[in-house]
């Protein structure tokens, strides 16, 4: 438990750390550059083609997660064609800006399909609670909301950190142990819980 501790401590320093990087962001700019995203997370049940899942909600997530999220497309740390070429074009005051936009969005009871067993995933969940915060509602910024998202593209996220596709060392030994079963009840929980929203305004 200390070690996570530590781990958690250090991850957290450094997402915070590179949110103070550049000015805070200004949402009514976010709004206009947030104009090229809209086509996929505007969306409501809009699917990735291949392999296919649901493009994640993004409205109400947290401003240092989000840039956390676009720079690491932007370095190529985190694969997506698509995205990493949308987050190339952005400077660190546009990715502040979008990340602005995005975090005035209120939440919203679950949207889309659930077809996980929810009471099987909250138990599963209890494990993730410090970060994610108990119903996905992560308790500090720079950790991802969970709640509210779509359940197939927690599966597909959860699959690429267990096959390493995801390369982030605290979340690849935590869903190790998952089993299939596991990964969908779990996010059959997160999914069923008020949160993120789609992008529609």
């Amino acid at each position: 438990m200390k070690r996570k501790n530590v781990w958690l401590g250090i991850a957290s320093a450094a997402f915070l750390v590179a949110g103070s990087a550049q000015g805070a962001g200004d949402p009514v700019a976010g709004k206009s550059k947030f104009y090229a995203c809209k086509g996929c997370h505007g969306i409501p049940g809009y699917t990735n083609v291949y392999p296919t899942y649901h493009v994640p909600k993004v409205g109400g997530q947290y401003e240092p997660y989000v840039i956390s999220a676009l720079q690491a497309y932007k370095n190529g740390s985190r694969k997506h064609a698509s995205m990493e070429g949308n987050a190339g074009a952005l400077s660190d005051q546009d990715m502040a800006d979008i990340a602005a936009y995005l975090a005035q969005f209120e939440s919203k009871e679950q949207e889309g399909p659930v077809t996980g067993d929810v009471t099987k995933g909250k138990e599963v969940a209890a494990k993730c609670a410090s970060c994610h915060g108990e119903d996905g509602n992560a308790p500090a910024p720079n950790f991802p909301r969970l709640a509210g998202q779509y359940e197939s593209y927690l599966v597909k996220a959860i699959q690429d950190y267990q096959s390493g596709k995801r390369n982030n060392p605290i979340m690849q030994s935590m869903v190790q142990g998952l089993s299939e079963e596991d990964v969908k009840n779990v996010s059959a929980y997160y999914a069923s819980q008020t949160g993120l929203s789609v992008v529609e305004d």
